[in-house]
C-alpha cells in the first residue's frame, strides 16, 4: 500500500505536469492567435473597407492590436485606424498606381447617377479616381464592384507591376487619410475628387492635357491671370518669386486679382515686382484699404487703360482693370464675394454681375472682349468637389449660377476651359482649411471668357495647379492672333 507521502509526490507532479500541458497549449494559442490577428490586420491593410462592416466592439480590439490610440463611436474608430493605414501605406516604398484612362476608355454615361469607385461600400460618396495619361504597357487589371444602388459603380483600370503593391482606394475616409494621391502627394490635381461624380468625368492633369505649344512662326498673345491673396505676403512671407514664374512660363501679360495692397505700395512694388514688363496697371480699394484691388502688367503696350465700370457704386474697391489691345479688349476682375450669410448676395447678382455683362457687350460692339480673373462662381456642379454640401454657400448659390449663366454665357462669351475640357474636373481655388489642396477638394472659380468671334483662336485654356503659392492656383491662355 503507498504510503502517504508518496501519495502526495506523485499528486504534486501530476499537477504539475498538467500544468505544463495547459501552459503549453496555452502558448500554442496564444500563438495561433497572433497569427490570426496579424493576418486579420494584413487583410484590412489590403481591403480597409472592412472596417466599415465592423462592430464598435471590434475596432476598439483593433485599436488595441494595432497601438492605435482613439476612442469614441464608430466613425471615430475607423477614422482613427485609416489614419493610421494611411500613414503606414504612405511611407512604405513602392507604390499603388492607377492607371490613367483616356476619354476614350471612359465608360458610357449611365441613366442613373453613378460614382467611380472600385469594390468597396462607401460611407460618403466622395471619390477618388485616376488621372488620364497615355496607355502603359504594363499588364492591366479591370476591376468592377457593387454598391448600394444609391452609388452604381463604373469600371477603374488598375495598373499592376511585379515592383509595386497594388492599392485601390476609393473611399472618401483615405483621401482624409492622405491616400489615393501620388505616392508623395505631389499631383493630387491628377486625381479625382468629387461628391457627386459623372461616368464620363476625369480629373485635370495639365501634363497631359495641353496641345503641343505652337510653331515659332504663329503671331499668338500669352495672357496668365491669378488670384494672389494678398501680393505683399506672397512676395514676403511665402517666398514666391514672380520672376521665376515669368521665366518658366514665358506670358505676355499678367493679371492679378486680389492684390490687397493700397495707393501708396504701388510705386514700389511696380519696380521691384518684374523686370521686363514696363506697362503696369493697378487699381486699389479706397473704401476699404488693404482689400481686393486688380492689376494688369504687360509686355505690350495697350492703346488705352480704364479703371472700373464707370459706376461710383462698384468702382470704390479696385475690381476692374481693362486694357485695349489691338484686336480685342482685356479685362481683369475681382467680382464680389456674396459672403459669410450671403450678405452680399443680392448685390451681386442683381447690380453687379448685370454691369459688369452690359460693360462688357458695350466694348463688344467695337472690339471683342476677354474678360478673366477670379468670377467667385463655380458655374456648374462638375467645377466643385461637393455640390450638395455647398448649395447655399457664396460661390455656388443657384442665385450665382444663375446670374453667371445669364450675364455672361448667355450673352455671347464663351468659358474657354470648359469648351477645351467639357467632362474635366480641374479646379482653381482650395480653401487654407481642413487641408483641401492636398486633397482636391477645390473648386473652380477663375475664368477666361471670351467673345464668341474669337473663341476658335483660343489655343489652350489652362490651369497651374503645381503653383500653389496662393489658395488659387494661375490660370492662362493662349491667344492666336
Amino acid at each position: 500500500m503507498m504510503s502517504e507521502r508518496t501519495r502526495i509526490t506523485y499528486s504534486r507532479r501530476a499537477v504539475s505536469r498538467n500544468s505544463e500541458i495547459k501552459k503549453d497549449e496555452q502558448t500554442v494559442i496564444e500563438k495561433e492567435d497572433d497569427t490570426e490577428s496579424t493576418l486579420e490586420i494584413e487583410r484590412i491593410r489590403g481591403d480597409p473597407s472592412m472596417l466599415q462592416s465592423m462592430t464598435v466592439k471590434e475596432l476598439k480590439e483593433l485599436t488595441r492590436r494595432m497601438g492605435v490610440a482613439a476612442r469614441g463611436n464608430k466613425k471615430d474608430l475607423v477614422s482613427a485606424l485609416m489614419e493610421s493605414l494611411g500613414e503606414e501605406v504612405i511611407g512604405k516604398e513602392g507604390a499603388s498606381t492607377i492607371e490613367q484612362i483616356g476619354p476614350s476608355e471612359v465608360p458610357s454615361k449611365r441613366k442613373s447617377a453613378s460614382s467611380v469607385v472600385v469594390e468597396q461600400k462607401l460611407e460618403t460618396s466622395e471619390v477618388i479616381s485616376a488621372t488620364p495619361s497615355k496607355r502603359s504597357r504594363t499588364k492591366q487589371k479591370s476591376i468592377k464592384g457593387t454598391t448600394p444602388e444609391e452609388n452604381p459603380v463604373t469600371t477603374v483600370k488598375i495598373n499592376k507591376t511585379s515592383h509595386k503593391k497594388e492599392t485601390v482606394v476609393a473611399n472618401g475616409a483615405i483621401a482624409k487619410a492622405g491616400l489615393g494621391l501620388n505616392v508623395d502627394g505631389a499631383e493630387p490635381w491628377t486625381v479625382l475628387v468629387h461628391k457627386k461624380p459623372q461616368a464620363e468625368w476625369i480629373p485635370y492633369n495639365p501634363k497631359v492635357m495641353r496641345p503641343p505649344p505652337l510653331s515659332k512662326d504663329t503671331r499668338a498673345l500669352k495672357i496668365l491671370s491669378w488670384n494672389v491673396n494678398g501680393l505683399k505676403a506672397l512676395v514676403k512671407n511665402r517666398g514666391f518669386s514672380v520672376h521665376e514664374l515669368a521665366q518658366r512660363e514665358d506670358f505676355d501679360v499678367l493679371c492679378l486679382q486680389e492684390t490687397k495692397i493700397q495707393e501708396k505700395d504701388v510705386d514700389v512694388i511696380k519696380e521691384s515686382l518684374l523686370e521686363g514688363y514696363t506697362n503696369s496697371f493697378w487699381t486699389c480699394s479706397v473704401s476699404k484699404l488693404g482689400y481686393s484691388g486688380t492689376a494688369i502688367i504687360s509686355r505690350v503696350k495697350p492703346l488705352s487703360i480704364k479703371y472700373g465700370l464707370g459706376v461710383p457704386d462698384h468702382d470704390t474697391e479696385g475690381r476692374i482693370v481693362t486694357v485695349e489691345f489691338d484686336d480685342f479688349y482685356l479685362l481683369t476682375a475681382y467680382v464680389p464675394n456674396s459672403g459669410d450669410g450671403l450678405k452680399r448676395l443680392t448685390y451681386r447678382v442683381t447690380e453687379w454681375d448685370p454691369c459688369l455683362g452690359n460693360y462688357m457687350k458695350e466694348l463688344e460692339k467695337s472690339k471683342p472682349v476677354i474678360l478673366t480673373g477670379d468670377l467667385n462662381c463655380a458655374h456648374q456642379e462638375i467645377d466643385i468637389h461637393d455640390p450638395a454640401g455647398n448649395s447655399r454657400s457664396a460661390g455656388f448659390t443657384k442665385e450665382e449660377r444663375k446670374s453667371f449663366e445669364t450675364n455672361f454665357l448667355s450673352k455671347g462669351f464663351v468659358d474657354t476651359f470648359r469648351k477645351q475640357h467639357p467632362d474635366v474636373v480641374g479646379y482653381s481655388y482650395w480653401g487654407y482649411r481642413h487641408n483641401c489642396r492636398k486633397t482636391n477638394r477645390g473648386w473652380r472659380l477663375d475664368y477666361f471668357l471670351v467673345s464668341e468671334s474669337i473663341a476658335e483662336r483660343v489655343h489652350d485654356s489652362y490651369i497651374l495647379p503645381d503653383v500653389s503659392a496662393s489658395d488659387h492656383s494661375p490660370l492662362g491662355l493662349i491667344l492666336k492672333l
